[in-house]
């Protein structure tokens, strides 16, 4: 590639052209998918079965705490986990997996494993509570379960029969329900992962996204729909390359990033784990968030990579500035799930050695791509989640449905190859939300001239917090499930830290105690979903003319009693 200081090409749209040209390694094509022409990277791994098999090297992979696995080594474990699966639990071609725990090695492995028969992962949301946790196994069908310590403790919490073995991930306690997965793998013994007839559109992930009503959606995805995405930040990455805008001198050393995202998030299993495979990049797992933990693993770990949510790049930024530790492997902080702050865009440059930043916008509906930028255009344009990837295409829309111009902002569109193909056993929605094969992504947003897009705002209700998607309607179900509750509204209030919170306001009975409140949705909620702010309203919500509760107005009254407490 092109030196940082000579690019080679004027522009990034001459980049792409030539580094997608037949004959190159990121060469595009078309191929009719589902009866629609899409772009396909014609040398990319068929499935991630391939990727997986592609990569299998003696560089170190996976690091967690004490533990460690070679690229070689994961795939061998993960192949015994795959003859267990199909031999003992009788797991096939389609069948749901479902793995909820940390980001523990076992992730991972189990993930490589259910993938690579040709059965489909379901990442659960680690955080859910018992009701949500029934709800998603019930609603994937799961076969099997994967779970560590705190999983198995609210399964056990859950009603009804769920009709899933369990697999137990280093448990601390004797399993009632369930086989421990090293007593099970130790009868295995040793074992080839067994064989699979996989093809490119098989349906390879289930991930669960909240929306702004009901329960959480499972968003299904093919391998090709995964490994476009893979693909597709290559493409960007060496295209910033050729373009000068982002540095290509390579690390003395492996490079490695640090997975401080949850798994079950698109931005922590495809941005920093799925990617580092032809990369063949050192993974570095976190139990939890702690950023003097992580200061000191980017330091022991020459970490090179760290993508995270805004709020905890910026906890990292804080950390560079107070320790000692040294932090000079970072070369690029990138950020995924939540906007960024401008300020913090700046900050990220001057706070360590080398590193810049980066962003994009992404859907898990996208597979966590959509738009890319990084570098100085970032830098110049902090504000702007960037360029279109190459395989996909973004319109903006008027309520009519007609594309609007330059500047003009309307519903952000979304179509192409990295995807998804609806979501699970919603077909009714779907067809509310796909037309011609453009997806309708729920955010407000405008393109400039050059093609930078700026999302801002959202039609769906919607708050993101740290990352967390969290549907409204889910929280305000909850509430209106406590006894005393009579109207609730839940909406987003501004943090400087998670860029989002969950407020609420009520209106119930005059003994409505909110400490009480909060203890009952503490064990229906997952910890994310619950109110930080909870407003108890003394006279019925206001509402509109048809009915709908004034969302706006008990935000804007919240938002004017913190700023007046802070003053």
């Amino acid at each position: 590639m092109a030196d940082a200081q000579t690019p080679k090409f004027a522009t990034r749209a001459e980049a792409i052209a030539a580094l997608t040209a037949p004959g190159y390694p990121f060469e595009l094509g078309l191929e009719t998918i589902r009866g629609r022409p899409l772009k396909v990277f014609r040398n990319a791994p068929a499935t991630l079965r391939d990727l997986f098999v592609d990569t299998a090297s003696s560089l170190p992979f996976i690091v967690f705490e004490d533990e460690r696995l070679t690229f070689a080594q994961a795939w061998h474990e993960a192949g015994q986990i795959g003859r267990l699966l199909v031999d003992t639990y009788g797991v096939g071609k389609g069948d749901r997996v479902a793995i909820s725990m940390r980001n523990y090695p076992e992730w991972i492995l189990a993930f490589t494993a259910v993938t690579s028969i040709g059965a489909i992962a379901v990442a659960m949301n680690a955080l859910w509570q018992p009701d949500e946790m029934a709800y998603g196994l019930r609603d994937c069908g799961a076969r099997v379960l994967f779970a560590d310590q705190e999983r198995l403790e609210r399964l056990a919490q859950c009603d009804g029969d769920l009709d899933v073995a369990v697999i137990a991930v280093r448990p601390a306690s004797p399993i009632v329900n369930g086989a421990n997965l090293r007593d099970l793998l130790a009868g295995v013994g040793e074992a080839e992962m067994p064989a699979a007839d996989i093809a490119p559109e098989d349906d390879a992930i289930i991930f669960y996204t909240s929306g702004s009503t009901g329960h959480p959606k499972g968003v299904i995805s093919s391998h090709r729909n995964v490994i476009s995405a893979l693909m597709s930040w290559e493409l960007d990455l060496a295209a910033g390359i050729a373009t000068a805008t982002v540095a290509s001198e390579p690390p003395p050393y492996q490079p490695a990033t640090l997975l401080a995202v949850p798994l079950f998030h698109a931005t922590g299993s495809h941005a920093v784990y799925l990617q580092s495979y032809r990369a063949q990049r050192k993974v570095v797992c976190m139990y939890r968030w702690d950023p003097e933990r992580a200061a000191a693993l980017v330091e022991a770990e020459k970490v090179t990579t760290f993508t995270a949510p805004a709020a905890m790049t910026g906890d990292l930024v804080r950390v560079a500035k107070q320790t000692s530790r040294d932090l000079s492997s970072l070369a690029s902080v990138g950020g995924g799930g939540a906007p960024r702050a401008p300020e913090q865009v700046k900050q990220i440059e001057a706070s360590f050695d080398k590193a810049m930043p980066a962003t994009g916008w992404g859907m898990t509906e996208t597979n966590a791509i959509g738009t890319g930028i990084s570098g100085l255009d970032y830098l110049n344009r902090p504000a702007s989640s960037g360029r279109c990837s190459a395989v996909l295409e973004l319109k903006v829309v008027d309520d009519a449905g007609q594309t609007l111009a330059a500047g003009e902002r309307g519903e952000l569109l979304v179509r192409g190859t990295a995807l998804f193909r609806g979501y699970w056993n919603r077909e009714a929605l779907n067809a509310t939300l796909f037309e011609d094969g453009w997806f309708r992504t729920g955010d407000v947003a405008y393109l400039d001239d050059e093609g930078f897009l700026f999302i801002v705002d959202r039609i769906k209700d919607l708050i993101i917090r740290g990352g967390e998607n969290i549907g409204c309607g889910q929280v305000e179900s909850a509430l209106l499930m406590y006894p005393t509750v009579h109207e609730a509204a839940v909406y987003a209030v501004p943090d400087e830290r998670l860029g989002e919170e969950v407020g609420a306001t009520v209106f119930g009975a005059p003994d409505l105690d909110v400490a009480a409140l909060r203890s009952f949705l503490e064990a229906h909620l997952a910890r994310f979903e619950v109110p930080r702010y909870i407003q108890v309203a003394d006279q019925p919500l206001p509402r509109t003319a048809s009915g709908k509760i004034l969302k706006r107005e008990l935000r804007e009254a919240v938002v004017a009693n913190l700023a007046n407490a802070e003053g």
